[in-house]
C-alpha cells in the first residue's frame, strides 16, 4: 500500500478485476475532475482522485489520461494544465477513426485471444491507429503489419464476438458477419 493511503483505508489497485469502480466509471470521474478543476499535474489529480476515494498509480493515471485524449495546454504566464477535448471534438475524432477502419479493413477473423484484421494494401497502420484510437475495453492493444494485417490483442473474458458487437455499436455501416 503507498505511503499516501491513511490508516483505514481500503487500497484498491485498479488493475484487479474485482475492484469496486471500472474503468469506465474511473474515467468519467477524472474527465469530470479535468472540466471543474484547473490541474496542473498528475500528483494533484491523484489527491483529487483520492478524495473521491479512488486510489490508483501514477502509471495507470498517465494510462487514463492519454485515453483520454487529455494533455497540457499552456495558460501563460500562469503555467501550464491539464485539458480534454469537448464531446463534440471526441465525437468528430471517433468519425474519423470510424471511417479509417471501414475504409481499409477487409475481413475479420478471431479466436480466443486475438483478432485478425486483414486490409487493403497500405492500410494495416491507420486501421491499427484507429482501433487504438478508439479505446475500446477489451482491446489490450494493437499490432499493424507491414502491409495488410493488423492483430489486435483481447483482454480475458473479452471475446471475437464482443469485439465485433461493440465495433458494430459504434459504426452500423461496418459489413461484417
Amino acid at each position: 500500500m503507498p505511503k499516501n493511503v491513511p490508516a483505514g483505508i481500503l487500497w484498491l489497485d485498479m488493475r484487479d478485476a474485482s475492484t469496486i469502480s471500472t474503468r469506465r466509471e474511473r474515467l468519467k470521474i477524472i474527465l469530470k475532475l479535468l472540466r471543474e478543476n484547473r490541474v496542473e499535474s498528475q500528483e494533484e489529480m491523484l489527491v483529487l482522485l483520492e478524495s473521491q476515494g479512488i486510489f490508483i498509480t501514477q502509471a495507470t493515471l498517465s494510462r487514463d489520461l492519454k485515453l483520454l485524449k487529455a494533455s497540457k495546454v499552456g495558460a501563460g504566464s500562469e503555467g501550464y494544465f491539464y485539458a480534454v477535448p469537448s464531446d463534440d471534438e471526441l465525437r468528430r475524432r471517433e468519425e474519423i477513426h470510424g471511417q479509417d477502419f471501414v475504409r481499409g479493413y477487409v475481413s475479420i477473423e478471431w479466436n480466443e485471444q486475438f483478432v485478425v484484421i486483414k486490409t487493403f494494401s497500405g492500410h494495416s497502420a491507420p486501421v491499427a491507429l484507429a482501433l487504438d484510437n478508439l479505446g475500446m475495453e477489451g482491446v489490450l492493444g494493437t499490432i499493424a503489419g507491414q502491409d495488410n494485417v493488423v492483430f489486435a490483442a483481447l483482454r480475458t473474458g473479452y471475446s471475437g464476438d464482443d469485439f465485433l458487437r461493440d465495433l458494430k455499436a459504434r459504426f452500423p455501416e461496418l459489413d461484417e458477419d
